[in-house]
C-alpha cells in the first residue's frame, strides 16, 4: 500500500521551504529580522585648523632693465652671450666711435684755444692794472681789460663743459649693463643702426633671484580676512607656499611683502605681492603658479573625510553619522574649505560623532547599523607590511619543502 501526501500538506511544505530559502538569501533566520548593516565610521573631535586661500598668480622679476642706446650709430660688436648672467657695468655692445672721437678732439682743441686766450687776457689785465696804479692808464681801460679776462675765463669753462659732453658721448658708445641679472635675446647685431628714440630695446636684463609672485584675491575674501584679523583669528604675515604649473610644491617658502591699495573696478580683485628665493632659476617670469596663503586660525572645527560628505538635492553638504544608539542620523553641514582629503566643517557635528565613510549608500536615516571604526593610515600600512611579511614567510617555507 503506497503513501500519498495530501495536496494541502504539499502546498504548506512548498511555502515553508520558499520562506526558509528567502530568509537564507536575505541573511536572516526564519521568522527573524535582518541584522544591522555594517558600516565604517570615523570618530570626530573638534580641533584648531589654519585656514588657507589658494590664489592664482604670475611670476615677475624682482628688477628689470631695458638695454637702450644713448647715442646714434652703427653697432660694431656684441660682447655677451644670450641668456647669460651679466653684472652692472659690463659692456654689452659697442657703437662706432669715429664720429665721437673726432668730437672729443675738436672739444679738446677748443679748450686749448680758450686757455690761451685766458692767459693773454690775464696778462693784459695785469699790465693795465700796473699802469693804472702809476697813473698812466685810465680806470675805464682797466675795467675793459678785467672784463675781457673774465669773459675769457667763462669761455674756457664753456669749452671744458663741451669737452666733458663730447667725452660722455664717446663713453656711451660702450653700451653697459645697468643691472645685474640674466640677459635675454639680443635684438641688435653687429652692423645694425641704433638711435636714441628707437622703439625696441636692444635687450632686456631681469633679476630673477629673488622673484615676485603677484596674485589676485577677491575683495570679498579680503574683507573676510580683515574681519578675522579684527577678531584676532587672522594671521598678519606668514610663510606662503607655491604650487607650480605641474601641481608640485616649490621647495622654498615665500613672504607676503605688499598689497596694492586698489580694487580693480572691472574684476573686483586686489593684487598681493609675494617674494620667493630663486637661487636655481626654476621660477621664470611669466610662469603661472598658485599660492597657498594662510588666512587665519579657527577653533572648534572638524576635519571630515571627503568620502563621508555628500550633497542634497539643493546642493547643500550633508553627512550621515551614527549616534550612541547605533542609529543613522543625517546632518546638514557648514563647510569652510577643503584641506587635503578632508573638509573643514564649522557646523553640523558634535564631539564624538561617528561619521560614516564607507557603506553609507546601503543605509538611510533612522536605520540601525553595526559601526566599525576605520583603521588609521599608520595601522593600515603596518597591516599591509605584516601581510607582506606573512606572504614572504609562506613563500620561504614552500621553497624549503
Amino acid at each position: 500500500m503506497s503513501f500519498r501526501p495530501r495536496s494541502g500538506h504539499v502546498a504548506a511544505l512548498i511555502l515553508l521551504l520558499a520562506a526558509a530559502g528567502s530568509a537564507a538569501a536575505q541573511g536572516q533566520a526564519p521568522g527573524g529580522e535582518a541584522p544591522p548593516t555594517p558600516v565604517t565610521v570615523k570618530t570626530l573631535a573638534p580641533e584648531s585648523v589654519t585656514l588657507t586661500a589658494t590664489l592664482p598668480g604670475r611670476v615677475h622679476p624682482s628688477a628689470e632693465a631695458e638695454v637702450r642706446p644713448q647715442v646714434n650709430g652703427i653697432v660694431t660688436e656684441r660682447l655677451f652671450a644670450e641668456g647669460s648672467e651679466v653684472a652692472a657695468g659690463d659692456v654689452l655692445y659697442r657703437v662706432d666711435r669715429a664720429t665721437y672721437e673726432a668730437a672729443v678732439s675738436q672739444a679738446e682743441a677748443t679748450v686749448r684755444q680758450a686757455e690761451a686766450q685766458l692767459r693773454a687776457a690775464e696778462r693784459e689785465a695785469e699790465r693795465i692794472t700796473t699802469l693804472q696804479e702809476r697813473g698812466i692808464s685810465s680806470a675805464s681801460t682797466e675795467d675793459s681789460a678785467v672784463s675781457t679776462r673774465d669773459s675769457a675765463q667763462a669761455s674756457l669753462e664753456l669749452a671744458r663743459a663741451q669737452l666733458d659732453a663730447a667725452q660722455l658721448e664717446l663713453d656711451r658708445t660702450d653700451i653697459r649693463a645697468r643691472l645685474s641679472g640674466t640677459i635675454g635675446f639680443s635684438q641688435a647685431s653687429a652692423g645694425a643702426l641704433v638711435s636714441l628714440n628707437q622703439a625696441e630695446p636692444m635687450a632686456v636684463i631681469r633679476d630673477i633671484d629673488p622673484v615676485y609672485v603677484d596674485v589676485t584675491q577677491s575683495a570679498a575674501e579680503l574683507l573676510e580676512w580683515r574681519r578675522r584679523r579684527m577678531e584676532g583669528q587672522a594671521t598678519e604675515t606668514g610663510e606662503v607656499e607655491l604650487i607650480l604649473a605641474d601641481g608640485s610644491t616649490y621647495e622654498a617658502t615665500g613672504q607676503l611683502t605688499a598689497a596694492e591699495p586698489h580694487v580693480d573696478e572691472q574684476t573686483g580683485v586686489v593684487v598681493l605681492r609675494m617674494e620667493f628665493p630663486n637661487p636655481d632659476g626654476l621660477l621664470l617670469p611669466g610662469m603661472y603658479v598658485q599660492v597657498e596663503m594662510p588666512t587665519g586660525t579657527i577653533d572648534d572645527v572638524y576635519l571630515a573625510a571627503q568620502e563621508g560628505v555628500t550633497r542634497d538635492r539643493r546642493g547643500n553638504p550633508v553627512a550621515l553619522v551614527v549616534n550612541g544608539d547605533d542609529v543613522v542620523e543625517e546632518r546638514a553641514l557648514t563647510v569652510l574649505q577643503d584641506r587635503g582629503g578632508d573638509w573643514v566643517v564649522q557646523d553640523g557635528f558634535q564631539p564624538g560623532d561617528r561619521l560614516i565613510v564607507a557603506g553609507g549608500q546601503k543605509v538611510a536615516p533612522g536605520a540601525t547599523v553595526a559601526p566599525e571604526e576605520a583603521a588609521p593610515p599608520a595601522t593600515e600600512e603596518a597591516a599591509a607590511g605584516q601581510a607582506g611579511g606573512r606572504t614572504e614567510i609562506a613563500s620561504t617555507a614552500g621553497e624549503g619543502n
